[in-house]
């Protein structure tokens, strides 16, 4: 039983810090030009309303990650190129994978939330 115990936490622990596959890494400077270059890209806030209208980057979507397995037809397409905003990187490979799971190949994200 101790091993399962150990197993599980130990695939957990990896889970948090294992790369999401196809998730493109650019630094704040690069993802904010990327904007300003590319006007079909979506950016998608996956942090919770409160913290999102605190502060956000203006035209961004915000779809919190519990949420995003359910809600994300409403307002991307898997064609999308997406750059995922959040507070932590763990946060940014969890969208990452949902989105990769519905078929999304394009995404990006980086640093920052996009606020001073």
């Amino acid at each position: 039983m101790f091993a399962l115990v150990v197993l599980v936490l130990a695939s957990w622990g990896l889970r948090r810090i294992w790369p999401a596959k196809g998730l493109n890494w650019v630094d704040s400077q690069s993802w904010k030009e990327a904007i300003d270059r590319n006007s079909e890209m979506k950016l998608l806030d996956v942090r919770d309303a409160m913290d999102y209208e605190a502060c956000h980057v203006n035209g961004s979507i915000n779809i919190s990650l519990g949420r995003l397995p359910v809600l994300w037809k409403k307002e991307l397409s898997p064609e999308d190129s997406v750059l995922i905003i959040a507070d932590g990187d763990y946060e940014r490979r969890s969208a990452a994978r949902i989105l990769r799971r519905r078929g999304f190949r394009k995404l990006y994200t980086g640093e920052g939330k996009g606020c001073a």
